[in-house]
């Protein structure tokens, strides 16, 4: 036994709809990135820190200053990561409220 697939009359004006459907979707995302570049510029850099500053300061510092000391050395890696993980959370806070002013100008400006 097999199944038959019934045709309908009415596959035109489906097919009208579909495509009616998909280009109001098209118009409303719009061709533009989700993410805008300079976030991603960001992210890649603090990324880049965060792997390179602290393994960079716990190589640097083991011999020419804490004399073959690794758990010191490692105190100031972990110190380093520490402040690059700040210096992210407080970019992110000024990006945030820059956002949130531009469009609280936006609102000032639409109801005068």
């Amino acid at each position: 036994m097999t199944a038959r697939r019934i045709q309908s009359v009415d596959t035109v004006a489906f097919e009208k709809d579909r495509d009616e459907a998909s280009l109001a979707i098209r118009e409303k995302s719009g061709l533009g990135p989700a993410v805008p570049a300079s976030v991603i510029l960001k992210l890649l850099g603090f990324t880049f820190a965060m792997i390179v500053g602290p393994i960079g300061t716990y190589f640097a510092t083991l011999h020419t200053i804490f004399k073959g000391n690794s758990t010191v050395a490692g105190a100031a890696a972990a110190v380093i990561a520490n402040v690059v993980l700040v210096g992210y959370i407080l970019v992110a806070m000024r990006e945030d409220q820059s956002e949130a002013l531009a469009a609280k100008e936006n609102i000032g400006k639409k109801t005068e």
